[in-house]
């Protein structure tokens, strides 16, 4: 799709500039921070009330993609889905190619995010009293149950928080992003990977209204997160 920009008269030249960044932007983020909470909820569950200190190895294990720069991030992904690893040898049996396609973007945002939704879904699932479990226990409520018509819902603030953050990290992706998906323009092409390469190719125009748009629907997430905070 492209759009372009008439404001000529004000002294600007128009500007012809491809806005699927942005969908694939969203998207991606949309999807990425599906997956996230998805094995965050899981992992979180599974934590939720064991105090062993082997565990905390575990949890540094999981905490690693926040910490380590997203481009090593990217060079892992890159040689686990590539064909020289088991998993991508299986999947390229299968016709599967995970390597610089749109799933790669997922994956990438998705593993940068998790530690997010690992984190605050802890924190949140802490917050609910574990008698209210066991009583749901008691009344014969399964494991699977106790999850999600249970746990999910008392902490459902901090839950939908915790999409929210994965939203907006997942919507900010680079380095690890263009280790593994590329930057492939109307596939794989990112906000943060377009203002990057527009800023390189010396259209600063459309980097600067690439970013408007990430600044404007991080600063309404982050908007929307901190209101619930204060409502809770």
């Amino acid at each position: 799709m492209i759009f372009r920009l008439l404001i000529e008269q004000r002294g600007f030249r128009i500007v012809a500039m491809d806005l699927s960044p942005i969908w694939i932007s969203l998207k991606t983020a949309q999807a990425a921070s599906l997956l996230a909470m998805l094995l965050g909820i899981h992992a979180a569950w599974w934590r939720n009330g064991k105090d062993r200190p082997s565990l905390y190895w575990l949890d540094a294990f999981l905490m690693l993609p926040v910490a380590m720069p997203p481009t090593v991030i990217g060079l892992i992904l890159l040689f686990v889905f590539g064909h020289q690893s088991p998993i991508g040898q299986g999947l390229h049996q299968l016709g599967i190619s995970i390597i610089f396609t749109w799933p790669a973007a997922v994956i990438a945002a998705a593993v940068i995010s998790f530690p997010l939704a690992y984190m605050t879904l802890r924190a949140a699932f802490k917050q609910v009293d574990p008698d209210m479990l066991d009583s749901a226990r008691l009344d014969g409520v399964s494991e699977s149950g106790l999850l999600w018509r249970v746990l999910i819902p008392l902490a459902r603030p901090g839950v939908a928080a915790s999409l929210l953050l994965c939203f907006i990290r997942s919507l900010g992706e680079f380095g690890a992003t263009l280790m593994i998906a590329g930057n492939i323009p109307g596939r794989t092409q990112t906000i943060p990977l377009a203002v990057y390469f527009n800023v390189e190719a010396g259209n600063l125009t459309a980097a600067w209204i690439f970013a408007g748009v990430s600044f404007s629907v991080s600063l309404a997430v982050i908007f929307f997160v901190t209101r619930m905070e204060t409502n809770h």
